[in-house]
């Protein structure tokens, strides 16, 4: 197998510390410390960090290094209402074949149980990705491609949402989880109003609060 190479291996390993909160927004970030880290030159980080910036998580500052960019407020509301209508959309189509949703709620049920063995063990990275796994299989289970590559865009920002959402206090993630049980019994009902309220309680209690 052939060995990553350093610039991948640079925007992996920088983009998972940005999006888990590691480097928080408001650092400013040097070519050096990635590098020293990695064992790498500093042309791969460099390399790096254009692709960050580029994705809108880094800002570079010539002759100093980058700063991660915050979570802005404006860009999370615009992040949870594009999700809310995707996932309220996909529901729609859920519900309108009956049969299919036994295998989803199923499905959900066991993304479920992940997430409470995370909540348990107080595990904030695992649990906010089950989080974003949760929410992308209502999604896929939606079957309309369109509105999954254009979730799938979100993905980074969901997960770095819900690791900003969850770290300060843990004691969400019992709540999040009685959200998502409502979501799941909801689809199980094949009531979409129920849903929409569901999930609009979820965004707002968990990532507007």
């Amino acid at each position: 197998m052939a060995e990553t190479p350093a610039s991948e291996r640079a925007y992996e390993v920088t983009k998972e510390m940005v999006i888990t909160g590691e480097l928080p927004g408001g650092l400013l970030l040097s070519e050096g410390e990635i590098a020293e880290r990695l064992g790498v030159s500093r042309t791969p980080v460099r390399e790096a960090f254009l692709r960050l910036q580029a994705e809108g998580l880094l800002t570079l500052i010539p002759k100093r290094g980058a700063v991660v960019v915050p979570i802005a407020p404006d860009e999370a509301d615009d992040v949870l209402d594009a999700r809310e209508a995707v996932e309220c959309a996909a529901v729609r189509r859920i519900v309108g074949r009956p049969a299919h949703v036994p295998a989803v709620v199923a499905a959900l049920r066991s993304l479920l149980r992940e997430q409470e063995r995370h909540s348990a063990t107080h595990d904030v990275d695992a649990f906010a990705n089950v989080d974003a796994l949760f929410h992308r299989a209502i999604v896929e289970a939606g079957k309309n491609s369109l509105m999954l590559r254009f979730y799938a865009s979100l993905s980074d920002r969901q997960r770095r949402m819900g690791v900003r959402a969850f770290s300060p206090d843990p004691a969400l993630m019992p709540e999040a989880l009685r959200n998502h049980r409502q979501l799941v019994s909801a689809i199980e009902q094949l009531d979409v109003e129920a849903f929409t309220e569901a999930l609009r309680g979820h965004l707002n209690g968990i990532h507007r609060r």
